[in-house]
């Protein structure tokens, strides 16, 4: 994993789905780059491991998609911060269930939009104001390339990605002159505990849709993350940024 020394001096950060997956290599890269972290996750024994690894500023459990929960822990976050949340990096997120359209759960379908997409549009509108207040910040939601092209048997996941990817753009461009910067990224499958939530027969549709043959590597979303999220991506917002291994064409 390359550090770029110093990159994130004096910023504050809040990492949703902080204990695990992108989220954990994420805020580990925040941290060890300069910066403060907050860690966000469902799961308190995870978050109690997640903080000593990291060295994170703080860690709260909460359901994202409690809305309430949420703005809490923004104003919690923030008491820990110094007062500032300079980036939101929103990874929270589960697959839900593998089904065609015609026999989906609706309770699965519902947890889905739920978290993967309520969950991030509570996330930003709940810190917005605080970078609003700072005329600086960087938001990155985490979205998928099954946001763009849709993966059959997987309709929630994609459906609430595709959301994912629209609430991005819109927020981009209502922040453009306020000095605040928010962008999509749109990984392909890549090696995490999500893909635990799977069946095989899904993970190895996913992976032969890729033309280098492989999953990911979480730390090389990791990086691009942390691109989107430092001063260096100053003049690309409301957008998207693959790490798909080729899979995506547009």
């Amino acid at each position: 994993m390359s550090v770029w020394s110093g990159r994130f001096e004096g910023r504050t950060a809040v990492v949703t789905g902080g204990a695990s997956g992108l989220g954990l290599q994420t805020a580990k890269r925040i941290v060890a780059e300069g910066g403060q972290v907050v860690l966000w996750d469902l799961d308190p024994a995870k978050l109690a491991a997640a903080k000593a690894e990291v060295g994170a500023s703080g860690v709260i459990a909460l359901d994202v998609s409690d809305q309430a929960a949420v703005q809490a822990a923004a104003e919690e976050s923030a008491q820990l911060l110094d007062g500032r949340i300079d980036i939101l990096v929103a990874s929270a997120g589960i697959t839900g269930a593998t089904g065609p359209v015609h026999e989906y759960p609706i309770d699965s379908w519902q947890r889905v939009i739920d978290i993967n997409l309520n969950g991030v549009f509570y996330c930003c509108r709940a810190i917005v104001p605080y970078m609003i207040a700072n005329s600086y910040g960087r938001i990155v939601n985490v979205a998928s390339v099954a946001g763009k092209e849709g993966n059959p048997n997987a309709s929630a996941y994609s459906a609430s990605k595709a959301g994912v990817i629209g609430l991005t753009k819109s927020l981009g461009k209502e922040l453009a002159t306020k000095g605040i910067i928010a962008n999509a990224v749109t990984p392909a499958t890549f090696e995490s505990p999500i893909l635990d939530q799977l069946p095989k027969s899904q993970v190895d549709y996913m992976r032969g849709k890729i033309p280098m043959g492989r999953l990911g590597e979480v730390y090389e979303t990791a990086a691009m993350v942390c691109f989107m999220a430092s001063e260096e991506c100053s003049f690309t917002t409301a957008s998207t940024f693959d790490t798909s291994g080729g899979r995506t064409t547009f």
